[in-house]
């Protein structure tokens, strides 16, 4: 299975970071989240990425093309130009990056990289949260539920869009914006499971995914919700930011699974 990564957005409400990289390439621990996202997602098999870039996307490319040199001990002979690995500590990935276009909505992003995601079951996420999801459980629920698409729901207070859950907690009744008056939600925490059939709710660069294909799909009974009550945590501000490095440097980090 494939892993849609969506890494191509402005990140302003972390400016001091995302002013001179994308916020997929911020660091926590020395390592871009994106990379830590990318972690997850291979501890259960899923080891073929597709990432949709836009934003400074050449510093995600630079990024993976050098990755195998910084991970490896070599040998560089400079008289005869040639360079000997000694020891490989690269990942087992394969990573497709796509420029997505620099103003192209989630949506959008999504549907420019139909070609390459191909007619199965797929994975996708933003680049910039982390959780200790358990990816194989979620891929398992979202197959028992045969919707065209599950979302990943978590509570977390504030600032997120709110879903409503059926009775026996597995569909999706309503998909819309938080209301003032309501403190903690479920809310959409990403890691969704997709059908090709997703790509048909999709008009073009404009649409926002958690707009009209989610509210749509929550309409027609085709959304399921897996809940997961565990940790997750997304990187909007300095702040989150500063959660996730704290988490990391003491040792403490849950999303660490691998």
């Amino acid at each position: 299975m494939k892993a849609v990564l969506l890494a191509g957005g402005f990140g302003t409400r972390i400016s001091e970071e995302s002013g001179v990289r994308p916020k997929p390439m911020v660091e926590i621990g020395g390592k871009p989240i994106l990379w830590h996202i990318m972690k997850i997602y291979s501890h259960f098999g899923i080891k073929d990425f597709i990432i949709c870039v836009g934003y400074k996307g050449n510093t995600i490319k630079e990024f993976f093309a050098n990755y195998f040199l910084y991970q490896s001990d070599v040998t560089f002979d400079l008289k005869y130009n040639t360079m000997s690995i000694l020891n490989n500590q690269s990942e087992e990935w394969k990573v497709t990056l796509i420029d997505t276009g620099l103003n192209t909505m989630t949506g959008g992003r999504l549907k420019r990289v139909k070609e390459y995601v191909g007619n199965e079951s797929f994975c996708m996420t933003y680049g910039d949260g982390v959780s200790n999801i358990k990816i194989d459980d979620l891929i398992k629920f979202h197959k028992e539920q045969k919707t065209i698409a599950t979302l990943t729901a978590v509570q977390e207070p504030g600032r997120f869009g709110t879903i409503s859950l059926k009775s026996d907690q597995t569909r999706v009744t309503n998909f819309r914006e938080k209301q003032k008056d309501e403190s903690t939600a479920w809310i959409n925490g990403g890691f969704f499971v997709l059908e090709p059939e997703i790509f048909n709710y999709i008009q073009g660069d404009s649409t926002v995914f958690e707009k009209d294909p989610l509210e749509k799909l929550a309409a027609e009974n085709k959304l399921s919700a897996y809940r997961h009550e565990d940790f997750w945590q997304p990187m909007d501000t300095i702040r989150d930011k500063n959660v996730l490095e704290d988490l990391w440097i003491t040792g403490n980090a849950p999303w660490k699974i691998w």
